[in-house]
């Protein structure tokens, strides 16, 4: 989290628990990916905690580097291309999956991208106010083209998602970036994780709808789960 260690180190706690509940909710191995997001998150939140560490105290100084580009790996190659593949793994096998797989190749481009100019060009971390900002020296060219394309892999699968309550996914992820690119406009990267516990609940909730369907739903994921456990009789 932008603010502070214990803030950073706080949310990491709360999104813990969050994991908890959601792999709970795991009724199949094809859905361990979407519901390991909130754990990732937390990942990222405590790694950052230690980066306000080693910024401020010098005794975890020597942490600085790492945390460092924990942190970056996770919010730049990780979640372009977790999120679309997490939502195609959610998809039954009879459906088309074209789309969600082109998702998938849009957010392994971006990955790759990003974590070539990750391992290739100067990153650096400083507190700027009461903010950490990610100094890097990327390449121009990436520009906005990049950034539609990193939104387009985060945000468009749980859209062509059958769930119904995907959507809060995305809605919730759209929501965070666009608060944060209107206030926090010089800490992108740093605040927008801020909203990571909200996003991690949308994730709980949507585990919840897929183990307990609504009525309107019930046939449809009955039959998602007769179709996915149970094999045809020899004949």
């Amino acid at each position: 989290m932008c603010f502070s260690a214990n803030a950073s180190f706080g949310a990491g706690i709360v999104l813990a628990v969050i994991s908890i509940a959601t792999i709970k909710k795991v009724q199949k191995p094809s859905q361990i990916y979407f519901a390991s997001i909130p754990i990732i998150f937390c990942v990222q939140q405590i790694s950052e905690g230690f980066l306000w560490l080693a910024l401020t105290k010098p005794f975890f100084a020597p942490l600085q580097q790492v945390t460092t580009y924990t942190f970056l790996f996770f919010a730049q190659v990780v979640w372009p291309l977790w999120i679309p593949f997490a939502s195609l793994k959610l998809k039954k096998e009879e459906e088309n999956v074209l789309f969600q797989w082109v998702l998938v190749v849009i957010g392994l481009s971006v990955a790759l991208y990003l974590g070539y100019c990750l391992i290739t060009y100067s990153v650096e971390a400083k507190i700027i106010g009461r903010h950490i900002s990610y100094i890097q020296g990327y390449p121009i060219v990436f520009g906005s083209y990049g950034d539609l394309l990193y939104i387009i892999a985060t945000v468009a699968p749980p859209l062509f998602s059958e769930i119904k309550k995907m959507w809060l996914l995305s809605i919730s992820i759209v929501i965070s970036y666009i608060i944060t690119t209107i206030l926090y406009v010089d800490y992108i990267v740093s605040v927008w994780c801020f909203f990571s516990s909200i996003i991690s609940i949308s994730v709980l909730i949507v585990m919840d709808e897929i183990k307990n369907p609504s009525k309107k739903h019930s046939k449809y994921y009955s039959r998602y789960y007769y179709d996915n456990h149970t094999k045809s009789p020899n004949v």
